[in-house]
C-alpha cells in the first residue's frame, strides 16, 4: 500500500501537471503565424489587428494598422472589435497575446490570430 505521503505527492505531481498544461497550452479554435506570415496579412480590410503591450511599449515601438488594447483592459475594451473580422494579436513575446486570446475566445471570438514570438520576432 501506498503511504499517505507518497499519495499526496502523486497527487501534487498530477495536480501540478494539469496547472502547467491548462497555463500554457494553445487554445483550441486559435491559430498562431510567425511575424514573416503576419507582413502579408497587414493590408486586409477583413482583419482588425490589436497590440496588447502597455501604452509606453506600444509607443516605442508599434506595427502601422495596430491598435493598442492593453491586456488588462481587453475584457472591458472587446466590445470595440467586431467578433466577424479575424482579430490579430501581438504582445512583446507572446505570451500576453496568448492570455489574450484565451480571453477573446471566452468572449465568444471565432476567428483569432496569435503572432508567434511577437514584436520580438518582428
Amino acid at each position: 500500500m501506498f503511504e499517505t505521503s507518497t499519495f499526496i505527492n502523486i497527487l501534487l505531481g498530477v495536480y501540478l501537471a494539469w496547472f502547467l498544461y491548462r497555463r500554457f497550452a494553445p487554445v483550441k479554435g486559435v491559430k498562431h503565424i510567425t511575424t514573416t506570415k503576419l507582413k502579408s496579412e497587414l493590408n486586409s480590410k477583413n482583419h482588425q489587428f490589436i497590440d496588447v503591450r502597455t501604452p509606453n511599449e506600444f509607443q516605442a515601438n508599434r506595427i502601422n494598422g495596430f491598435k493598442n488594447i492593453p491586456l488588462h483592459e481587453l475584457q472591458k475594451r472587446a466590445n470595440e472589435l467586431s467578433k466577424e473580422k479575424e482579430v490579430f494579436v501581438i504582445c512583446q513575446s507572446g505570451m500576453r497575446s496568448s492570455k489574450a486570446s484565451k480571453i477573446l475566445k471566452k468572449l465568444g471570438f471565432k476567428h483569432i490570430t496569435n503572432v508567434k514570438g511577437g514584436m520580438s520576432a518582428w
